[in-house]
């Protein structure tokens, strides 16, 4: 009697960085992101949108919310699927719901969200009692 057995391979990794809230911040870490998914080996196909993620939710965390931002990069291959996961947590909102803070022009503000819905394969908000993180994941084949 034979048996089969399924086996999965499966490769994890994980990048966590924490950012100040000072300018040239948002381009360090896209930098810093770009480094970390060619030394993983992510599939090219979701490099790009993987950095225009980056930025949204990290421009996000450092223009809306109370510091610390921390950047989490996790990239999980199993069977030739992979997948990408960017994940930004912050101290929560620095004004209550509805006011913005002074200088931001609306007009140049307010795209990140569905610019982010639009390339990711899912995304999601997470509340929890340090703050929130704003997460999306990209699959490659």
């Amino acid at each position: 009697m034979a048996v089969q057995l399924n086996t999965l391979l499966r490769e994890a990794y994980e990048d966590i960085c924490p950012m100040p809230p000072v300018a040239g911040a948002v381009s360090a870490a896209r930098l810093r992101a770009r480094v970390v998914l060619a030394d993983w080996n992510v599939s090219p196909e979701i490099v790009e949108d993987a950095l225009l993620v980056v930025s949204e939710l990290l421009t996000n965390a450092i223009v809306h919310a109370l510091p610390p931002a921390v950047l989490r990069l996790v990239w999980v291959r199993c069977d030739g699927l992979g997948t990408l996961r960017v994940e930004v947590s912050d101290a929560g909102p620095a004004l209550a719901a509805g006011h913005s803070r002074p200088g931001i022009d609306p007009d140049e503000h307010g795209r990140g969200e569905g610019i982010v819905h639009a390339v990711a394969d899912s995304h999601g908000i997470h509340i929890h009692g340090a703050g929130v993180t704003r997460w999306a994941e990209l699959v490659a084949a």
